[in-house]
């Protein structure tokens, strides 16, 4: 069965109140086995219950990062290739809508760009556009894909679901993974946050990491967007949902996001208690890791300085860096600051972090962890792929 098929099935709203009045002996029982090996025992770790003993999550959080991965953070960045979009959502900066510069780049220009992002010391990248499905039928992505893997060994894409042979196309060209934000798992939030387009296609986006499995994607990345609806509810959705991938699509490499909604476009704001503090980013994250000890964790420049310093040493794995999210947009950058020369009136979210790789790397560096730019090379690929025939 496909996870839209299994949703309807699980007691996700209990579950989230559950979240929400958990006991802090339900806590402690969760914080003694060192690990949370249930949904139950993950919503008890993200409940009020659990914030006073943050500190042992953290040092838990901390012991498993840090035995799985050693003191490293991967380093990407994001390359946004065009803000063209069919669909509306309440919240986005690319929603049709919303009244800014639509561009997408030449894939000359995807190259020249990815070849600055490499003289910053990047091998590992993102591809982004907004949803329109022209640039996936018409092999605009799959030809950025093939001239910029000379440049980026790892490549993934962040683009709008499409179809098992799609999917297909862009592994066979070098793509190895893939981000999918399933906004909101909350049937409800979902239909009304998406109000045109073929996003209004729930089950069409909740499966979207299984058929890019099925094509041959090595890294699922996930999250929902945090601040479309109660925050424990996301959270709890998706914990059911990279438990069932871990049994369905178990050959892969799981990624789990903490985006917060950032200042967009549109001005959407969110609703009270919607969007976690910092302090319950962090409590997440620890949970996130006590549930998924192997699973890559992302933290991107949507949080503070001051939080992502904090996240390196409980349990991040993943970082960007000196992020644009407006296509195009490093073209305009100073590569001695790694700043923009002017605003960039076209970007998705204005990021809250803007320190460039090299700032990001120094700072990463003096908390004692080491900056890993590539740790992925398609010979790896190709050497298994020989031996499976």
């Amino acid at each position: 069965m496909k996870f839209s098929e299994v949703l309807p099935t699980l007691p996700i709203g209990k579950l989230a109140a559950y979240a929400a009045d958990a006991s802090e002996r339900d806590v402690l029982k969760v914080i003694a086995k060192g690990r949370a090996e249930t949904l139950e025992d993950f919503a008890a770790l993200i409940s009020p219950a659990a914030a006073p003993h943050l500190e042992e999550m953290a040092h838990l959080s901390q012991a498993l990062t840090q035995r799985n991965f050693g003191r490293t953070i991967h380093m990407f960045a994001p390359l946004y290739l065009s803000n063209e979009c069919v669909n509306k959502c309440k919240y986005c900066g690319f929603s049709r809508d919303n009244e800014i510069p639509r561009v997408t780049i030449p894939v000359a220009q995807a190259v020249r760009e990815t070849e600055m992002l490499a003289r910053q010391g990047f091998r590992s990248l993102l591809l982004v556009a907004g949803e329109h499905p022209k640039w996936v039928s018409n092999g605009y992505v799959v030809e950025v894909i093939r001239q910029c893997l000379p440049i980026m060994p790892s490549i993934a894409i962040e683009l709008g679901p499409t179809t098992v042979a799609n999917y297909a196309k862009m592994a066979e060209a070098g793509c190895e993974g893939i981000v999918v934000y399933q906004e909101s798992y909350h049937p409800e939030t979902y239909a009304a946050m998406h109000t045109a387009g073929p996003k209004r296609n729930m089950a069409f986006r909740l499966d979207t990491l299984e058929r890019a499995y099925e094509a041959g994607m090595r890294r699922l990345g996930m999250s929902p967007l945090y601040g479309l609806y109660e925050w424990r509810h996301e959270a709890v959705a998706l914990v059911a949902h990279a438990m069932h991938l871990m049994k369905t699509c178990w050959r892969a490499e799981l990624s789990i996001g903490l985006p917060r909604m950032r200042p967009a476009t549109g001005g959407f704001a969110p609703k009270m208690g919607d969007v976690m503090s910092d302090r319950q980013t962090v409590q997440l994250l620890c949970a996130f890791r006590m549930t998924f000890p192997r699973a890559d964790i992302t933290a991107t420049t949507r949080e503070r300085p001051a939080v992502r310093d904090g996240l390196v040493l409980i349990g991040a794995t993943h970082m960007s860096a000196g992020a644009s999210t407006e296509p195009g947009g490093y073209s305009d950058y100073d590569e001695t600051t790694w700043r923009p020369r002017t605003p960039q009136p076209g970007e998705q979210f204005h990021i809250a972090d803007d320190r460039s790789p090299r700032e990001m790397a120094a700072m990463i560096r003096r908390q004692g962890y080491e900056v890993v730019w590539k740790d992925f090379d398609r010979s790896f690929v190709e050497r298994e792929e020989a031996a499976a025939s």
